[in-house]
């Protein structure tokens, strides 16, 4: 009888390469979900977890979770309905006057116009505008580039103090509608021009020296 032949072996570490060479081909991998879609199920893993530890630290579990989502929207929108956007102008820092010096008149008739028009708050604008510079033509304001409409309103008040209360709403008017969002009505156009007409027909209070 023969001698018995002796079991041919692989070193393992050429096993191992071998069997990595042969998962790697192609034919082993035609059903593998693509990187997209391992993202993709990774993502929604991680947000499933999330959610899951959210809702069990939140008193009333996966209900207690919505009703504080709820709520810190709502707050949200009130904040941003309460300030306007984050990108406009905040009321204190707007100017008054945006374009070329034109006087009383010219503003009194534009305001007219967007009024006739039913634009009011373009109205509202132009007739703040015209009360402003007709103090300055009456000399009761200083001609001052950069003024805002408190700013007027304030330094009017002492030579009209009978009208300083409406020379304030009507400063909170326009910053309201040209810087805060608000819009206008017909009822806000007729305070504003009431007001411009009164002080028109107003005696101003000397503030100056006593000759």
């Amino acid at each position: 009888m023969g001698a018995e032949v002796p079991p041919v072996t692989t070193p393992r570490e050429a096993a191992r390469e071998a069997a990595e060479r042969e998962l790697s081909k192609p034919m082993y991998h035609e059903n593998d979900p693509s990187l997209v879609d391992r993202a993709t199920r990774a993502f929604f893993d991680w947000l499933d977890d999330l959610f899951g530890a959210a809702s069990g630290a939140t008193p009333g579990g996966a209900v207690g979770l919505i009703a504080v989502v709820l709520l810190v929207a709502l707050a949200g929108a009130a904040l941003w309905w309460r300030l306007g956007s984050p990108s406009r102008t905040t009321p204190s820092a707007g100017t008054l006057f945006d374009d070329g010096v034109r006087s009383a008149a010219d503003h009194r008739k534009a305001a007219d116009a967007h009024a006739a028009a039913g634009r009011w708050t373009e109205a509202v604008q132009e007739r703040m505008r015209a009360v402003v510079r007709s103090l300055e033509e009456r000399t009761l304001l200083d001609h001052r580039p950069g003024r805002t409409a408190d700013e007027a309103a304030a330094e009017a008040s002492a030579s009209l103090p009978a009208h300083a209360a409406d020379l304030r709403a009507a400063a909170r008017t326009f910053d309201d509608v040209t810087y805060g969002g608000r819009t206008a009505d017909s009822d806000t156009y007729a305070r504003l021009r009431t007001l411009d007409l009164a002080l028109t027909h107003t005696k101003p209070l000397l503030t100056g020296p006593t000759p």
